[in-house]
């Protein structure tokens, strides 16, 4: 059987068992792992994911304010020098951009407390080159697209998409992920024990391999 059809398999029996909230539950797949040295062999990863994984509020450090996004620029940077200001920006929103040549006073500024809450632009999903709404608008689309896996336990949660995504849209970005992933480990799918699939309220089901 392939392996979109046993993910397919999964989220329909996912469907079956669940309990209908009053929110859009998030579906997160769990890879538990085996022969996995997680001291030594831990890495992350930005996953490109076919369809949207979640809309997210995303803010950015310009020379110029934006129409387009909630927008900080370098003669603001001062006003954040509590910790409380800083905790707050933090604390309201998933994502930051920023232009590039202000990555130094970006990362003096609020390294210190982006970088522990894993919300520090990055060139891989962040660091624009353009201020351009259409360059902006680009890296909004390829964060909302992007599954961000942190493997540091013998079992990982990867948030792949919302509940009110379609069965096809679900499965290809859960083989996205799973493939990309597989491709990372050391030993491939030696180091998979299982796959399981849930939505945050919900018991999981074992995805067959």
């Amino acid at each position: 059987m392939a392996i979109e059809e046993n993910f397919l398999k999964a989220i329909q029996e996912l469907r079956k068992t669940n309990v209908k909230r009053k929110f859009d539950q998030t579906i997160d797949l769990i890879v538990n792992l085996k022969d996995f040295d997680v001291r030594r062999e831990a890495f992350s990863l930005f996953i490109q994911t076919p369809c949207l994984v979640k809309k997210r509020k995303v803010a950015g450090f310009f020379e110029r304010k934006s129409k387009v996004i909630d927008s900080f620029i370098k003669d603001e940077f001062p006003n954040f020098k509590e910790k409380k200001d800083l905790k707050r920006l933090v604390g309201n929103y998933d994502f930051f951009v920023a232009n590039a040549k202000l990555m130094p006073a970006v990362a003096t500024t609020f390294g210190r407390t982006l970088g522990p809450a894993g919300k520090m632009p990055s060139p891989q999903l962040g660091i624009l080159v353009s201020e351009e709404e259409s360059a902006i608008n680009d890296a909004i689309k390829k964060i909302n697209h992007t599954a961000k896996v942190k493997v540091k336990e013998p079992s990982i949660k990867i948030p792949i998409g919302l509940e009110s995504l379609k069965d096809d849209e679900a499965v290809k970005n859960c083989v996205a992920v799973y493939n990309k992933l597989i491709d990372t480990l050391p030993r491939k799918k030696d180091n998979v024990r299982n796959i399981k699939i849930k939505f945050t309220m919900s018991k999981p089901v074992i995805v067959e391999m």
